[in-house]
């Protein structure tokens, strides 16, 4: 990943979120907006700021869009230009191109037209937070298919001083435990003997409906 560059195209909530934090990982960002105030508003979380029209292909050209490795169209409530966008890119031979979408509907298009990712900020998030209501020792929630998902859970004061043989998750619940965070430390594939503390964070993957069981057990 090092020495990668990115364009984020759309500087709403989300696309300035995104390119802040490649920013800060120490990446070569472009951010593009049609509107200059938001330009000016953002200019300091990138290596540059342009003011252009995506749906533009000229534009897009002219700033050099397929020099970077990774585009995010992270245009919010215009649905069709994120589209004719992402249908430029494609059709300018883009490497990959990355969408942000509003519903399902629109991610199927998305991908119709050469997304080679679609993600869901809003109802990813409201997925994390309505976990977190339901199982506060849920930390973060992660979907990685329809019916299948990777939690972080925290330790309960019931699972404090047992190892991963006595807690015997992967028969009780049918979830497997892939990582084990202490403190600092971070054991990857623990081993049964190991034991658990309570607050450790517990990397788990399972089906959705088992790690809900484990979740209200934990």
């Amino acid at each position: 990943m090092a020495g990668q560059s990115y364009a984020v195209i759309g500087m709403g909530r989300f696309g300035a979120s995104v390119a802040q934090a490649l920013y800060n990982m120490g990446y070569d960002v472009m951010v593009l907006d049609e509107n200059e105030e938001r330009i000016q508003d953002h200019i300091n979380i990138a290596t540059h700021a342009v003011q252009a029209d995506s749906t533009d292909e000229q534009a897009l050209r002219e700033v050099g869009i397929r020099n970077f490795d990774v585009v995010v169209v992270a245009i919010g409530a215009d649905i069709q230009a994120s589209i004719l966008t992402t249908l430029i890119l494609k059709e300018m031979g883009v490497k990959m191109i990355v969408a942000k979408a509003q519903n399902e509907r629109h991610g199927q298009v998305l991908y119709k037209v050469g997304a080679d990712r679609v993600v869901f900020p809003e109802r990813d998030m409201g997925l994390r937070v309505a976990h977190n209501l339901v199982s506060p020792n849920v930390l973060d929630f992660v979907e990685l298919a329809e019916e299948y998902s990777i939690a972080e859970v925290a330790a309960s004061e019931a699972m404090d001083g047992k190892n991963l043989m006595e807690l015997d998750v992967r028969a009780r619940f049918g979830v497997n435990v892939m990582a084990i965070k202490s403190g600092n430390s971070f054991n990857i594939a623990p081993n049964p003997s190991d034991t658990i503390h309570e607050g450790d964070i517990l990397i788990v993957i399972g089906h959705n409906d088992d790690l809900k069981k484990f979740e209200e057990e934990s």
